[in-house]
């Protein structure tokens, strides 16, 4: 199967100024692109991305000469024009919004290849095409691989790349177990384990309200102002690493130990509907949890089933079964009226979500 890694560079000031002068063409290109696009469309034409490709690298590279400056890598250009058509093809489809204008110094990336050979990469040191060797702050495994993306975040450089993995199942401790997620604790096991919920972004929102303000006074193109936005950049993406963090530790630790797993299909959209838990539940990151269990499941043998979205794991008793007509969210402890069991509440809908019978296998 396919894995993908992400990872920090170790560049030095020049190699920074490089990848920045490749990403500066990536975004001229995707940008010229776009804008040729709905020229002609407006006028009557049918464009694709092929067809500017083409028009570009014969009528317009040609006469640009700081895109052939030494050091830059071609391919660019060619990505640049793809994620371009990738972008029109979700629009058409009604999976995103019209293409827009790529801006200086947000969503920086660019991708590179070899012409079609494959690029060796491990240890500490990755030899890029045409840029040359760079280093990276952590050892990478030992493998080849197609095409190499780099971006930025907060005025650090990243590297991300797709390699290809033999399954290795490990030995399960558990054949099946539910899986409850929530907002006051990330997830409750029918097992009796639980994760608690980092809230990253709750915990944190004071600093970056007061980093928010402190930029917003700043003169606009000051060396101040750029200052303060790499900062509140790089507070940005403390919380997004806190929140990933504990999502892949607990994915790890399901697919690792656990023969079945099952979770319900949580309707994240919908729920994100409700404006006094919306940021509560952006917070815990419902959607990358059940991505990473998806291609985690697969890579250490476990089989990932999920719930229909409208099982009524928590109304329902996990000893008896019955069925309470409403549960209320300030609800914490769960009690039957039928039989009298009292449990907690995400562990009574764990242990039911274990035992659901409707249950859909994750292809």
């Amino acid at each position: 199967m396919l894995l993908s890694i992400k990872t920090k560079l170790k560049l030095t000031v020049e190699q920074k100024t490089m990848m920045s002068k490749h990403a500066g063409i990536a975004r001229f290109t995707y940008n010229w692109g776009l804008a040729t696009w709905k020229s002609l469309y407006q006028d009557g034409f049918k464009p694709n991305k092929y067809l500017l490709k083409k028009f570009f690298n014969n009528s317009v590279k040609t006469q640009l000469e700081w895109i052939k400056e030494k050091g830059i890598c071609q391919k660019i250009t060619q990505y640049a024009f793809d994620q371009l058509g990738a972008a029109y093809d979700r629009f058409f489809k009604g999976l995103g919004g019209y293409p827009k204008f790529k801006k200086k110094g947000q969503n920086d990336s660019f991708t590179i290849d070899a012409s079609g050979k494959p690029i060796p990469v491990g240890g500490v040191r990755v030899k890029l095409p045409t840029i040359g060797w760079v280093k990276t702050y952590e050892g990478l495994p030992h493998t080849t691989t197609a095409k190499l993306s780099i971006s930025r975040i907060a005025d650090d450089w990243y590297i991300a790349f797709a390699y290809e993995v033999e399954v290795e199942p490990t030995p399960k401790f558990v054949e099946i177990v539910g899986v409850d997620l929530g907002i006051k604790e990330l997830a409750t096991l029918s097992t009796g384990v639980v994760f608690p919920n980092p809230k990253a972004y709750k915990k944190n929102i004071q600093k970056l309200k007061r980093l928010s303000k402190a930029h917003s006074r700043k003169n606009k193109s000051s060396n101040n102002r750029h200052k303060s936005k790499i900062k509140l950049a790089k507070h940005h993406a403390r919380v997004s690493n806190i929140r990933k963090d504990s999502l892949h530790k607990v994915t790890h630790y399901l697919c690792k130990n656990h023969a079945v797993i099952v979770i319900e299909d949580l309707n994240v959209s919908g729920m994100m509907q409700n404006h006094k838990l919306a940021q509560s539940i952006a917070d815990c990151g419902f959607h990358e949890f059940k991505r990473q269990i998806e291609y985690k499941s697969k890579k250490f043998g476990s089989k990932l089933v999920l719930a229909d979205k409208w099982y009524p794991s928590s109304k329902t008793c996990s000893r008896c079964g019955g069925k309470k007509d409403s549960l209320s969210l300030s609800e914490r402890v769960y009690s039957c009226e039928h039989c009298g069991y009292v449990l907690d509440r995400d562990l009574n809908a764990a242990i039911n979500l274990s035992h659901c019978s409707t249950r859909v296998p994750q292809a």
